[in-house]
Formats: structure tokens, C-alpha cells, sequence
């Protein structure tokens, strides 16, 4: 039970979201480090939140595996309540389900849910972005969550040899399995002093005490949370049909873990920009005149701030992002 009116809202609407960490679980199974996938969880759904203009007030979860494994489950739990924590929401439940014959041995599935609140007159829709607005991006802390399938197959190709995983035997099945945990504890080419595991397990970076600063300051027009589908798909969900994002890509520091992987995997500067963050984890559409108010006010809250375009008519064909650089920037 969470109790609303505690809360302080005076003609509140709820915003909810459901989401999960994907693929990158098989990198922590791989490893056998799962403190940190509890944080994706939380942040996956409370970064959908605040784009909204909402605060999450609560948080639950659902872990389902074969057969509990009790260190890694109060690893995983830990985690959730740091990514709690960190968005200052409630943790005021869950669930955990042992499915024998549903998943194999260590492995494990997670799915969050969070509720927030804002004020009506509040919400972010988006209909208050205009030609000339500015876009600051906040800098990812890594890959997030999202584009793991290919982060994995990359790793495949580039340290294990490109070894099939699907449709085999049981044995070489395992064999491969082996072989993908020697690979995630090779030292990363791309992070010294880290493993490849550890670099790419780095945790979903939490935004929600930033952006309600900043939506409290006054002049943010839409937030748009880079997941999957990256830059190319993302911002135009929150800008009118009539406008699109100019975005350079040579604006912000390009992340060494995007290098390597557009290099080892030979993945096009557009697929970069549709599959991953590239170092975004959020756009913010401000108004012009209050950019550079509403930046020290994210540095303020600890974010790393770029200023990486601007709203423009949208041409003729456009689907919402005029990309620039891109094949400067990763290709």
C-alpha cells in the first residue's frame, strides 16, 4: 500500500511503467555478478517515469528462475533497493518464482513495475516544444540496458570466434557457455583495470532527481529516455509531428566502449544510432533563452551536460531526427 496524499500532491495523476534489463542478464549470469542488474531494473522504469514529468513514488519486482540461488538473489534484491535509493521511490514489494524446466541452471529473468504522480498541470507532452528550442543531452554512464543481444554477439565474433549459440547439442551448448565466461573476464580493451564483463555490466545511469530539479526550474519542454532504438527512435516520440531534433553527433564525448564496438562488430553509424545509446541516456528539449541556466542546474545535480542540437521544422520525409556527423562520430 503507498499512501498518496502523504505524498504532498494536491490534483495528482499516476504514471505508470513495466520494464526489464534484456539480454544483459546473460552477461551477469556469465559472470556471476548480479549486484548491479537490480539498478538497470529500477532505472529502466523510473527514467521512463520522469519524461513525463512524473516523480516515482513506488517500486516492485518479479525474479523468476529455476531454482533459487540465495546469494544470487539477495545480490539482485540489493540492487533494486540501490536503484530505489537512488530515485528515491519506495520498494514496497515483489515477487520471486522458482520454475523448474523454465530456465536452465543460474539462469534468471527480472521484471520491474513503478507508479509515480505529478500534478496535472505539470505532465510533458511534448505540445509546448517550438522551432528553436535546444537540446542537452546528459551523458550514459555505458551501455545501459539496451542492444545486448548484439553487444553479445560482437563479443562472440571478436573473443570467442563467432561460435553459433542456437540449435546445438547440450554439450557444445555448454562448451560454448565456458568459452563466453573465460571471454567476459579478459581485461577490457576499452577500460583498464576492468574486465570485458565488469565494463559492460556498468549500471543504468538514474536520471530522476536531475530532471525534476530541472523540470522545478522551469523551462524544460520534453524529456526523451535514449533506450533501445537509440537517438533515431526516441526523440520523436516526444516532439510534435511538425518538428524534428537536429542532433550532431560529434557534440558530446563518444564513450570508448561504443568505439570498440563499432569497430569490432563493423556496425554502421546509423545501426549505432538506432541500436544504442552512444553516450546519451537522456535528451532534454529546453526552451533557448534558458539552456544555460537549466545546464548548471544538471551539472549541479551531478549530470555530465552537452549541448547537442536544436528543434527544427521537420522536412519533407524526415521521421523526427536530422542526424549530423554520425559517421565522424562512430563510423
Amino acid at each position: 500500500m503507498f499512501d498518496l496524499k502523504a505524498a504532498g500532491y494536491t490534483d495528482p495523476i499516476l504514471v505508470a511503467g513495466t520494464d526489464g534489463v534484456g539480454t544483459k542478464l546473460k552477461v551477469a549470469i556469465a559472470m556471476g555478478r548480479h549486484a548491479t542488474v537490480g539498478i538497470d531494473l529500477v532505472a529502466m522504469c523510473v527514467n521512463d517515469l520522469v519524461v513525463q514529468g512524473a516523480e516515482p513514488l513506488f517500486f516492485l519486482d518479479y525474479y523468476a528462475t529455476g531454482k533459487l540461488d540465495v546469494k544470487a538473489g539477495k545480490e539482485i534484491v540489493s540492487g533494486i533497493a540501490e536503484g530505489c535509493r537512488q530515485a528515491g521511490c519506495a520498494l514496497i514489494g515483489g515477487e520471486t518464482a522458482e520454475m523448474p524446466g523454465m530456465y536452465g541452471g543460474g539462469e534468471y529473468d527480472l521484471a520491474g513495475f513503478s507508479v509515480g504522480a505529478v500534478e496535472r498541470d505539470a505532465i510533458l507532452t511534448g505540445t509546448k516544444v517550438q522551432d528553436g528550442d535546444v537540446i542537452l543531452g546528459l551523458a550514459s554512464s555505458g551501455l545501459h540496458s539496451n542492444g545486448f543481444s548484439l553487444v553479445r554477439k560482437v563479443v562472440s565474433d571478436a573473443v570467442i570466434g563467432g561460435a553459433p549459440d542456437t540449435k546445438m547439442e547440450a554439450a557444445v551448448r555448454d562448451h560454448i557457455v565456458d568459452k563466453a565466461r573465460l571471454a567476459y573476464k579478459i581485461d577490457a580493451p576499452f577500460a583498464p583495470g576492468k574486465s570485458l564483463g565488469e565494463a559492460l555490466l556498468v549500471p543504468t545511469r538514474i536520471y530522476v532527481k536531475s530532471c525534476l530539479a530541472a523540470i522545478k526550474s522551469g523551462g524544460v519542454h520534453a524529456l526523451s529516455h535514449i533506450t533501445g532504438g537509440g537517438v533515431l527512435e526516441n526523440i520523436p516520440r516526444v516532439l510534435p509531428d511538425t518538428l524534428a531534433a537536429e542532433v550532431d553527433a560529434t557534440a558530446w564525448d563518444t564513450l570508448d566502449v561504443f568505439r570498440w564496438l563499432q569497430r569490432e562488430g563493423n556496425i554502421a553509424a546509423t545501426e549505432m544510432a538506432r541500436t544504442f545509446n552512444c553516450g546519451i541516456g537522456m535528451a532534454v528539449v529546453v526552451d533557448a533563452a534558458k539552456a544555460a541556466e537549466l545546464k548548471a542546474v544538471f551539472e549541479a545535480q551531478g549530470e555530465t551536460v552537452f549541448q547537442i542540437g536544436r528543434i527544427i521544422a521537420r522536412p519533407a520525409g524526415n521521421e523526427g531526427v536530422v542526424l549530423l556527423n554520425a559517421d565522424k562520430a562512430w563510423g
